[in-house]
């Protein structure tokens, strides 16, 4: 069989979709998403979950290689997964048109510049082929990718699900910042000793290369020792940004002060004409106050209130009923193929390829927190809707623990 047929036929969680664009998807967590808080502190898991359309993967495939579409249009029509020109017509990155249709939105985002770094565990063997497949596909220009293992060797062995994240982290923070240089760090395995090993050489890197981000899309539950992790998000000219999660707590390193913690948004478009009726809230996604860390400049001196750090600190699209497009190819040698993936670990790499493009190149994380949070009102739009358990948070008016101080406008204040 088929390996991603396998992954997606045999993986747990389900969610029964919000938007009427995707009817009969059902949606798939991997294995190295699903949640273990008895690990919390020792591993961390990704936060990405994948589409499995009607009639299954292999028919989906199928019907796109027999049928294949121009390049620069999604790999299959009708459907209403983002392609990277979609989502910058969304975001108000390009000139935007009327309902940001992804079949026939066709400007892309241009520029990028410097470094960005994704920390993954485990190696990805196909990870330049695939995102070389993607870019092709949607016109982007030619990724410039290095692979480098942060233990000084190729990690033993390969997990699909972390392959499948570091797919989607590469394609999407390629298509928001194309012409940044790109490093795949791998680490040796999913503890937090070797991801932070991990972190430690994807900063070297991007501090090298002048500048720049390291996304890492993945967490733990918060745990009592977390801020001895803090200072390995502090060197300078580099800013960090992790994933809220797709549940109602906080996560780590998400809630470190020296993190931008990214939530998650919901596309809904019409059934009929797919086009973007709303973004609202991502049920699903994380945040909340922190256990302990406590609130940073950037968060008490623009109105958040009380005495713990909160997150989200801003968000972008992440609901896997409304997913963005990947290519992913297991390292088996099994055939690759195109799906659609979302969680907070897409909403992550797309920003950090955001603030990329946008050039700022804070010294810091802080300070990149500072100018979103002081230009909120002007260069991000406020979200409704509610997350949480039960949808027992609120999100609009402000800031809130579903989607921060919501999602970018443009590339101002990032």
């Amino acid at each position: 069989m088929n390996r991603l047929l396998f992954v997606l036929a045999v993986v747990a969680s389900l969610w029964v979709g919000p938007s009427s664009a995707h009817d009969a998807v059902t949606i798939f967590t991997p294995a190295s998403s699903e949640a273990h808080p008895e690990y919390a502190g020792q591993r961390a898991r990704t936060m990405i979950h994948y589409a499995l359309p009607p009639g299954g993967i292999t028919a989906f495939n199928a019907r796109i290689e027999s049928n294949p579409m121009p390049f620069g249009s999604p790999p299959s029509s009708g459907t209403a997964y983002s392609t990277p020109a979609s989502l910058a017509c969304v975001y108000k990155l390009t000139t935007p048109i009327a309902g940001c249709n992804p079949n026939t939105t066709t400007a892309l985002p241009h520029g990028g510049s410097k470094a960005i770094a994704i920390v993954v565990a485990y190696n990805y063997l196909r990870a330049l082929k695939d995102l070389q497949k993607f870019s092709i596909q949607f016109g982007l220009s030619a990724p410039n990718l290095t692979v480098v293992y942060a233990s000084g060797s190729m990690p033993r062995g390969s997990s699909y699900s972390w392959e499948m994240e570091a797919a989607l982290d590469l394609q999407w923070s390629h298509a928001m910042a194309p012409n940044a240089k790109q490093y795949l760090v791998e680490a040796a395995s999913d503890s937090f000793p070797n991801l932070m090993a991990a972190v430690d050489k994807a900063s070297a890197l991007v501090a090298a290369a002048g500048g720049g981000e390291v996304s890492m899309s993945w967490g733990t539950p918060e745990f009592s020792r977390e801020a001895n992790y803090d200072s390995h998000f502090t060197t300078p000219n580099v800013v960090y940004l992790a994933p809220a999660g797709d549940s109602s707590e906080t996560n780590y390193p998400c809630a470190s002060p020296n993190v931008v913690c990214v939530g998650g948004t919901t596309l809904r478009y019409n059934a009929s004409t797919n086009m973007l009726l709303q973004e609202v809230a991502w049920v699903n996604t994380g945040g909340g106050t922190s256990l302990y860390e406590p609130i940073p400049a950037y968060q008490s001196a623009n109105g958040v209130t009380g005495t713990k750090r909160q997150v989200p600190d801003v968000a972008a699209a992440a609901d896997p009923n409304s997913g963005g497009w990947i290519y992913y190819t297991p390292s088996d040698g099994s055939p690759g193929g195109w799906t659609s993936a979302g969680g907070t670990s897409w909403a992550t790499p797309t920003f950090a390829g955001i603030i990329n493009t946008a050039q700022s190149f804070y010294r810091s994380s802080a300070a990149e927190l500072a100018a979103i949070y002081a230009g909120a009102s002007t260069n991000f739009t406020d979200i409704s809707g509610w997350c949480g358990d039960y949808g027992g948070i609120t999100a609009g008016g402000g800031y809130d623990q579903c989607t921060g101080v919501g999602v970018p406008v443009g590339y101002g204040g990032k």
